[in-house]
């Protein structure tokens, strides 16, 4: 039996309208392969959807039960090729992204919600991941995109492992110090003015990230001393509020308000604090695609206020 859509698509008109002439004027084709059609389709089923007189023109009970039938198929189908089409412009899906904690304060959140507003029928997950876990969860397909800082992984690395990585938000360092610290008074301090302050970091081993803020304190002409390590950025702000030494974060972490702490620029050569998106090159997941495409043009993404 070989019965398809555009068969039922006929009769259904022909069906609906009680008239073929008018079915054939519906579907914007003559009346008699119309007919041809029908006929084909009633020799298909073995069965007459028709009855026709020269005074009549009724549904056998067959093509009543056919009638109903083939309307939910093809709206059925609609609603298929209509989902297909959503999934393939990002529309329709799921979105698995790993972060550093430190990313939500900034602007992030709000691009979650723009994505949320714009595609409303994508489910998406935060997983909160150093970048050393977001490595090996994007490899593992784990997750299907990865935000992290500096220090950018190298390029040949990347390829290697099927992984793209782009500049997402620029972004510098500041100097997290106790508001009664002579330091704070100032507006901005450079960096090796904290060179005797007991450093506060995240682990060493947590990420490349410490270790690179380490390297740019040896470059500002000092060996920054390692009072106490943490896991979270909050951990190393509460420390800060509590006198125990300084730590370096990004610029956007003081929109938290943190008490008894205050957030100095460094004046020159500050570190950067960039963010970055990193993402499979295989695959061209349509969701992975259109929340790409609602990232602003680089040179929009500037968090430092320059």
């Amino acid at each position: 039996m070989s019965i398809d859509l555009k068969q039922l698509r006929y009769f259904l008109a022909v069906a609906e309208e009680k008239s073929f002439s008018r079915a054939a004027e519906r579907l914007h084709i003559s009346q008699p392969p119309l007919s041809q059609q029908i006929m084909k389709l009633e020799a298909e089923l073995g069965v007459r959807l028709f009855t026709r007189t020269t005074r009549s023109f009724e549904l056998t009970v067959a093509g009543k039960a056919l009638m109903a039938e083939a309307a939910e198929l093809l709206a059925r189908m609609r609603m298929t090729i209509d989902t297909i089409r959503q999934i393939d412009r990002g529309e329709v899906g799921r979105l698995r992204v790993g972060i550093v904690g430190s990313a939500m304060w900034g602007p992030i959140p709000s691009l979650l919600e723009r994505f949320q507003s714009q595609f409303p029928r994508v489910t998406w997950t935060i997983h909160e991941l150093g970048p050393n876990d977001q490595w090996e969860a994007l490899r593992a397909r784990q997750i299907d995109i990865g935000f992290w800082r500096e220090p950018r992984i190298d390029a040949d690395v990347l390829k290697q492992a099927k992984l793209r990585q782009d500049l997402c938000f620029r972004e510098n360092v500041c100097v997290a110090i106790n508001e009664r610290h002579p330091l704070a008074a100032q507006e901005s301090i450079e960096l090796a003015d904290i060179a005797h302050e007991p450093m506060l970091t995240l682990h060493l081993d947590q990420s490349a990230e410490p270790r690179y803020l380490i390297q740019c304190c040896v470059n500002a002409g000092f060996q920054p001393t390692i009072f106490q390590e943490a896991a979270e950025p909050q951990t190393l702000l509460a420390m800060v509020g509590a006198g125990l030494g300084v730590a370096l974060l990004p610029q956007t972490t003081s929109r938290i308000g943190w008490p008894g702490v205050r957030f100095l620029p460094i004046r020159s050569n500050p570190p950067s604090a960039n963010l970055y998106i990193a993402y499979p090159v295989e695959g061209d997941a349509p969701v992975v695609r259109a929340f790409l495409n609602m990232l602003a043009p680089e040179e929009d993404r500037d968090l430092t206020g320059a």
